[in-house]
């Protein structure tokens, strides 16, 4: 079983995903209209005519974005992975039998006004969606926090949910803008981000771009490693690491000396970051940033903080005194997830974009998962 992960987790790593962006998304705006356009990832230019009452999601990530955006009510049908969203056992689970698989019979049973696929979903089902006469609308891949910004913006207008989901991204930026302020001046630890297995997350990966926004320095890049690749003790060594970043909860770094006898290790600094936030390119992946800041520069985080909600409240009590009205404030859930997640279709070829989320992290984690699952069936 061992020798077939590894293989595994092996082909994982040599599935390239070139970026090519969420798709075209449209100028943020506060009031939506229809009919509204936009290219996606296809090259497809999608028209949705009217409000869709009816929209299924075909991966977490999707309805994550619609949950965050105040669109839920409008979901009848998404993939078992996006189950956690409070309320979502009760709509259709679209996903076919084995893992992360999804039905393109199932799909159109909820007979949806558009269907929201991530990059993941092989053209060729696209193309047979489009061909039951369904209209989809497919993401591409996310590589960069500013491609959330922009996914949650295109959702917002795809959906007739605007106005939320300009909060959303501007509640997003304003939190991202906090954490910057935080870290700007601050020393940076040095920081090994464990997905698994032996695996760390290098350059050019997303996750390197969450902790450099934490206002870390991960150690893999110093040490030139780049993409997902396994690291060797020696390097772990070198480097010791001040904090280590577990990816959800088959993330656990190897408990050896080399490790154990980490600065990280050896004074508590390890913390694990949920996969529903890490994996899933959706407005919760602020959560892991602030997460990140929070541990690694805790003083300078709460400052920045306090100054930002200072300001808020300021503005607040001001907004309130002109207008006689009262102003309501914006939250966002913090609560940490552990289940980790994956997308995946069953139809082969024709796929473009790359692998789930943000690529090897999930994927990895999923095998993990379905590997201890085998054991105790």
């Amino acid at each position: 079983m061992k020798a077939k992960l590894t293989s595994a987790l092996l082909a994982l790593l040599v599935v390239a995903a070139v970026p090519t962006g969420v798709g075209a998304a449209g100028t943020a705006q506060a009031e939506c209209s229809f009919p509204v356009t936009a290219t996606d990832a296809t090259g497809t230019e999608v028209t949705v005519d009217e409000r869709p009452e009816r929209v299924t999601t075909l991966s977490p990530s999707a309805a994550q974005t619609m949950w965050e955006i105040g669109g839920e009510s409008q979901v009848v049908g998404l993939s078992e992975h996006a189950l956690y969203l409070d309320g979502a056992a009760e709509r259709t689970n679209v996903s076919a039998a084995g893992e992360g698989r999804i039905s393109v019979e199932k799909v159109v049973s909820t007979q949806p006004d558009l269907v929201l696929a991530p990059n993941v979903i092989s053209n060729d089902t696209v193309t047979k969606l489009r061909e039951a006469g369904l209209t989809v609308y497919k993401f591409g891949f996310a590589a960069s926090i500013d491609d959330i910004y922009a996914k949650t913006e295109v959702t917002g207008e795809l959906t007739g949910n605007c106005e939320a989901a300009d909060e959303t991204v501007t509640s997003m930026r304003d939190r991202i803008a906090t954490v910057q302020e935080a870290v700007e001046n601050s020393e940076r630890p040095g920081v090994f981000v464990s997905v698994g297995g032996g695996y760390t997350a290098g350059d050019g990966t997303f996750i390197n771009s969450m902790v450099e926004l934490a206002g870390g320095t991960n150690v893999a890049v110093e040490a030139n490693v780049s993409g997902y690749q396994t690291i060797s003790e020696e390097i772990i060594v070198q480097q010791d690491p001040e904090w280590i970043v577990e990816l959800g909860a088959f993330g656990a770094y190897p408990k050896t000396d080399a490790y154990n006898g980490t600065h990280a290790v050896q004074n508590g600094q390890v913390m694990t970051v949920s996969n529903q936030n890490i994996s899933q390119p959706a407005p919760r992946v602020v959560n892991a940033i602030v997460r990140m800041a929070d541990a690694f520069h805790p003083e300078a985080y709460a400052e920045a903080n306090a100054t930002e909600t200072t300001a808020t409240e300021t503005t607040a009590i001001e907004t309130t005194e002109t207008a006689e009205t009262a102003t309501t404030a914006l939250t966002t859930d913090e609560s940490a997830m552990a289940d980790a997640t994956t997308e995946t279709t069953t139809e082969s070829g024709g796929a473009s974009g790359g692998v789930p989320g943000f690529g090897v992290p999930a994927a990895l984690a999923a095998l993990a998962g379905a590997a201890l699952l085998a054991g105790r069936r």
